[in-house]
């Protein structure tokens, strides 16, 4: 049996591929998908069919549109509200996105629902306010923080993810059995395959080709260009070495080291980093070509990651196509869900709608 999916703020489809393609899990189509990003959305119609929308959610319930029957709803709240990143998270509108979500459910008539969100989600107030409204429409919930890595994705992306089902069904076995595990798991005597690493994932690919989307080249090559640094950006490249940081250009290099960074002796060390070869990603974000953003220069190229080896460190297969320019692509990229992540939370769905839940308590 196929079950019906919707996808709310699905941005390029990250987790709606978890669900629907086989690679992931499969056993789901996409019936529905709404974004406010017009280019997401012409890249969830590319991968899986017309049915996508461009929108805002409130205002797509408020004036009485059309919402499909689905047996689940899956999607990714605005984190920013959450994230620790945004300093004015006290009060900021995009926290209560869920509650249009779960009206979403409500209006699909649907058996199970997924919220992916930052981890930060699951110690706040609205996680709670989640659970009770679930409650209130007849779901129970479990949720937990989960590592990407852990999943078989080549990065290390920690986040919050709810399952939500209708009381009285098998629960799920919740949080999904890891596929991978660390280094130091496996050295405790763990049989699983280790992480996937950046090398695995991005260690075929020639050097990058020119600085714009290469149009009329096929994967992996239309996404593997490079940018145009300035001579001291090239120096300060030059100047961290494998594994190496900003704290390493001061130390190398202080005459070209960015006075504020100098003026700042501690910090953040994945600024101005090198991704390792043999772990993998840190976790991947919508600036990634920017390394004074995060640890995002080439493992020993004096570079930045490329938008096709950001991609594949999502867990992208090579034939997801994305529509859009650089800014936007890159934007995608950097705020989609890990499909291989996707796809273990897919599997647990997969069973409750199949009553193959383990049994009740």
């Amino acid at each position: 049996m196929t079950f019906r999916v919707i996808d709310l703020f699905s941005g390029a489809g990250g987790l709606t591929l978890g669900f629907t393609d086989r690679r992931f899990c499969g056993g789901f189509e996409s019936v529905w998908a709404l974004d406010k990003d017009a280019a997401a959305v012409a890249t969830h119609k590319l991968n899986f069919g017309p049915h996508a929308d461009c929108g805002d959610i409130e205002h797509w319930l408020a004036d009485g549109r059309p919402v499909p029957a689905a047996d689940v709803v899956i999607g990714g709240p605005p984190c920013q509200g959450f994230s620790l990143l945004n300093k004015n998270r006290a009060g900021d509108a995009r926290r209560a996105l869920w509650q249009p979500f779960m009206d979403v459910v409500e209006h699909s008539g649907a058996s199970a629902f997924v919220i992916e969100n930052v981890a930060e989600l699951k110690a706040s107030p609205e996680h709670e306010a989640i659970r009770a409204r679930a409650a209130a429409m007849g779901f129970d919930t479990v949720s937990a923080v989960l590592n990407a890595a852990d999943y078989g994705a080549p990065q290390t992306r920690r986040r919050m993810l709810m399952i939500g089902f209708r009381q009285g069904a098998a629960a799920p076995d919740f949080p999904p059995s890891p596929s991978h595990a660390a280094p130091k798991e496996r050295a405790a005597g763990s049989n699983l395959p280790a992480w996937r690493t950046v090398r695995e994932a991005i260690g075929d690919l020639p050097a990058p080709t020119g600085t714009e989307i290469r149009t009329g080249v096929r994967p992996p090559l239309d996404l593997h260009f490079g940018r145009t640094p300035t001579e001291m950006s090239r120096r300060r490249y030059e100047a961290v070495p494998p594994g190496g940081n900003r704290f390493d250009l001061q130390r190398n290099a202080p005459e070209i080291t960015p006075a504020c960074w100098l003026r700042k002796p501690t910090g953040g060390t994945d600024l101005f980093g090198r991704l390792w070869w043999d772990r993998p990603s840190v976790t991947i974000r919508t600036e990634f070509f920017k390394p004074e953003k995060g640890r995002y220069l080439h493992p020993e190229a004096h570079r930045p990651i490329t938008h096709r080896e950001a991609a594949r460190l999502m867990g992208f297969p090579d034939d997801f196509r994305f529509a859009g320019g650089k800014n936007e692509i890159a934007r995608q990229i950097g705020n989609a869900v890990p499909p291989a992540l996707g796809g273990a939370v897919a599997r647990l769905v997969k069973a409750i709608l199949d009553g193959r839940g383990r049994a009740a308590a």
